[in-house]
C-alpha cells in the first residue's frame, strides 16, 4: 500500500478542534496556520475534519483540474443548503452544469452595459447624500453605506423593483442570515434544528427572504414580460439541448443565491478597498489618475473596464488580502 504523508496542522482544543480560535481572529487564524505548517493544512471543527488549501497549484488541481473528484454534500455547504437551496453556489455535478447554461444569458454584453448604467447612476446618488454629510461635517460608517448601495442595485439588476421601501426588511434579514449562518459556521452547536433563540431569528429571516422572493416570481410569472432584469432571463431561460425552463423552486433557488452572494460579499469587498486606499496614499493617487485619464471626466461604462487595468489590479489585490 502506498504511504501518504499525515498533513500537519494544529491540534486544537480536544472538543472544539480550532472552532474557537478560528471564530476569535479567523483572518489571523488562517495567516498563521499558513505560515506554521505550509501549503496544506488539517483543522478540525468539533468533529469534522477539513482542509485549507494555501497554495494556487492546490486551488487549481481541487477547482479545476481535478474538480470532479471534489463534491458540494460537505459541512458547510449543507448550512447554506436550507437558504440557498439547490442554486449554483451549493450545486454541483451535472444539475450544476444545466442550471448555469440557463443562467448563460443574463451575462450577456448588453445586459451588463444595463447593469453597468443602473450602478453608476445609484452611486452617484450616494454620492451626491455623502457631499450633504460632508458639508455638515458628520461622519459615515463606509461598511453601512455599501450596503445599502449593493442592496439598492440588487434590486433592479435582479426584480426590476426598487428595494427601497423594502430595503429595511429586506436589509435586515439579509444582514441576520449572514451573521447567524457566519457564527454557526465556526460554532455548530447546538445544531439549527434545535429551537434556540439563534435558530429562531434564522429561521424568521430566512421566511421574509423566502416572502418576498416567492411574491416576485408570482407576479412576474403571470406578467410574462422580459423587463430587462435578471429575474426575466431566469424565468424565460430554456435549456439548448433539452428546451426545458426552470421551475419556480429552482428560480427561487438562484434568486436567492445572487440576492445573498451578490449583496454582502461585494459590500464587504468594496469596505476593504476604501479602507486599504486609505492606507496607502501613493496607491490611491495612481488609481485616481488611471481614472482621470480613461474615463476623461465621464462615468465609467463597461467599455472603459479593458483599460481600467490598474484599477483591476487594485481590487484583485483587496481581494487577495481579505
Amino acid at each position: 500500500m502506498p504511504h501518504y504523508k499525515r498533513v500537519p496542522g494544529p491540534s486544537g482544543h480536544f472538543l472544539l478542534g480550532s472552532t474557537r480560535d478560528i471564530r476569535h481572529d479567523p483572518l489571523r487564524f488562517g495567516l498563521e496556520m499558513a505560515r506554521h505548517y505550509g501549503d496544506i493544512v488539517r483543522i478540525r471543527l468539533l468533529f469534522w475534519p477539513a482542509y485549507l488549501v494555501n497554495h494556487p497549484d492546490g486551488v487549481k488541481h481541487v477547482l479545476q483540474e481535478n474538480q470532479r473528484n471534489y463534491h458540494k454534500d460537505l459541512y458547510p455547504y449543507r448550512i447554506l443548503k436550507p437558504l440557498l437551496g439547490q442554486g449554483l453556489v451549493t450545486n454541483d455535478g451535472e444539475s450544476w452544469l444545466q442550471q448555469r447554461r440557463l443562467m448563460q444569458p443574463a451575462f450577456h454584453r448588453k445586459r451588463l452595459a444595463a447593469f453597468g448604467r443602473l450602478m453608476t447612476g445609484t452611486t452617484v446618488s450616494m454620492l451626491d447624500q455623502w457631499q450633504r454629510f460632508a458639508e455638515s461635517d458628520q461622519p459615515l460608517d463606509v461598511a453601512a453605506e455599501m450596503l445599502r448601495l449593493t442592496l439598492r442595485i440588487a434590486g433592479p439588476a435582479l426584480f426590476n423593483i426598487d428595494l427601497n421601501d423594502e430595503t429595511h426588511t429586506v436589509g435586515q434579514a439579509v444582514a441576520t442570515v449572514n451573521k447567524l449562518l457566519s457564527e454557526y459556521l465556526y460554532a455548530p452547536f447546538p445544531p439549527l434544528s434545535i429551537p434556540t433563540p439563534r435558530s429562531h431569528r434564522l429561521q424568521v429571516a430566512r421566511h421574509t427572504l423566502d416572502q418576498v422572493v416567492h411574491d416576485i416570481i408570482t407576479q412576474r410569472r403571470q406578467q410574462n414580460t422580459d423587463t430587462g432584469d435578471l429575474l426575466s432571463i431566469l424565468l424565460l431561460a430554456r435549456d439548448e439541448e433539452t428546451g426545458q425552463g426552470m421551475n419556480d423552486q429552482q428560480v427561487r433557488d438562484e434568486v436567492m443565491t445572487l440576492l445573498i452572494a451578490g449583496h454582502e460579499t461585494v459590500a464587504t469587498a468594496l469596505t476593504w478597498t476604501w479602507y486599504l486606499l486609505s492606507q496607502h496614499p501613493e496607491v490611491e493617487r495612481s488609481l485616481h489618475s488611471e481614472l482621470d485619464e480613461v474615463l476623461g471626466g465621464h462615468l465609467p461604462t463597461i467599455e472603459h473596464l479593458a483599460r481600467l487595468s490598474y484599477t483591476r489590479m487594485v481590487i484583485e489585490e483587496v481581494l487577495r488580502l481579505y
